[in-house]
């Protein structure tokens, strides 16, 4: 199931959306401050991210800022205390989807996030399909029609975002930064080597191939 992120300083209201979130059959992570939603995101993957304005450290401006930068394709529910119309629309500039406003009924929020999602592609069961291949992001394995690929994790990840969008091109600094995390320090050239390896493992494949966008990034391509 998609993991949503609830980031709210109101512990109440993070146990409250967070039961909900999981009644309605989500898995839920939680962060108290935007400085700890960034951390949290970087350390697992996370499909949407419930975040509220007002909170200490790195207020939901910022963060909803620096989350759009890692990764323009995650769906961002922003809450707030105030339903002034300013701040909707600076929250939509900075790149958030949805808004709302406190107090809300949590059906309500429950239901806007199942819309975002679906806006978004992104399926309850997690699995990514073209032709014969399958990836399932539950159990990081590959289904080549009855043959299982075991991936290492960050093979796997870069594999399941380009599947997500084919297509969408992706630099290394983004795909750096939305599966090695913010906080990662080294060469972002490791994007090229292990795109390099995918690349080998799926010599012979004849569902997809990932292609390089010279002075941009990579894509991957479904062949019809």
């Amino acid at each position: 199931m998609p993991t949503i992120l609830v980031a709210d300083d109101d512990a109440n209201i993070r146990e409250l959306v967070c039961l909900f979130l999981r009644n309605d059959g989500f898995e839920t992570a939680e962060a108290a401050d935007g400085k700890e939603a960034l951390s949290v995101y970087a350390s697992m993957p996370i499909d949407l991210v419930v975040l509220d304005i007002m909170m200490p450290i790195m207020d939901g401006w910022a963060l909803c800022k620096e989350l759009r930068r890692a990764n323009p394709d995650l769906p961002l529910l922003m809450l707030t205390a105030r339903g002034e119309t300013w701040e909707k629309v600076k929250g939509f500039e900075l790149g958030t989807d949805d808004y709302l406003t406190k107090p809300f009924d949590p059906l309500e929020l429950t239901v806007r996030v199942r819309s975002l999602l679906k806006r978004y592609r992104i399926g309850s069961t997690q699995t990514i399909q073209f032709g014969e291949v399958t990836l399932d992001r539950q159990t990081y394995k590959v289904m080549k029609g009855s043959e299982t690929l075991a991936l290492p994790l960050k093979e796997f990840e870069l594999l399941y975002k380009l599947a997500g969008t084919p297509g969408q091109v992706y630099t290394r600094e983004q795909l750096i930064d939305q599966i090695w995390g913010l906080d990662y320090t080294g060469d972002d050239r490791t994007i090229d080597v292990h795109i390099k390896r995918l690349r080998e493992r799926f010599a012979n494949t004849h569902e997809f191939r990932i292609e390089t966008v010279r002075g941009l990034g990579y894509r991957l391509e479904v062949y019809e």
